[in-house]
């Protein structure tokens, strides 16, 4: 069975991590959206509010479930038998940064393929950040979110 993780903090999830998952979906048997924590990061929505929404969000999306998860990504891999990570890229910034968490993550865990699936352009410029400051801000987010998301800000 091919289980790949779309790891990430999702805070909130966007339409692009949504296209990127659902593109993803017919490459493997089953996807997790592991959803990281990170006590060393201030998270805007609680931990347990994201995977509510990122299961709203997939609820009808056969094969992907969603966990959340501390620590290492590989350690998580290991622990759901993952052997392909799913990573999205908009920019070359975005490629050389995840380029070295991917050799570094295959260093540790030889087994471990990370797949990488650029980003349409009309959702290059959408990323979390931007979203949690027009959030911040009293902004209209609804053109960026899912709109299984929107009932939850």
């Amino acid at each position: 069975m091919k289980i790949a993780l779309f790891p990430g903090s999702f805070d909130p999830i966007t339409i692009a991590h949504v296209d990127i998952l659902k593109r993803a979906v017919p490459l493997f048997d089953k996807i997790v959206v592991g959803i990281g924590l990170n006590s060393s990061k201030q998270s805007f929505l609680s931990a347990e509010k994201r995977e509510e929404i990122v299961k709203t969000v997939f609820a009808d999306t056969p094969g992907v479930e969603v966990q959340l998860y501390e620590g290492l990504t590989v350690d998580f891999c290991k622990k759901i038998n993952a052997n392909y990570m799913v990573r999205g890229i908009r920019s070359v910034a975005d490629f050389e940064y995840e380029r070295a968490i991917a050799q570094i993550n295959q260093t540790m865990m030889p087994e471990m393929e990370t797949i990488f699936i650029l980003s349409k352009p009309e959702y290059s410029a959408i990323s979390s950040t931007i979203v949690r400051d027009i959030l911040r801000n009293n902004g209209d987010v609804s053109p960026f979110l899912p709109k299984e998301a929107i009932q939850y800000l």
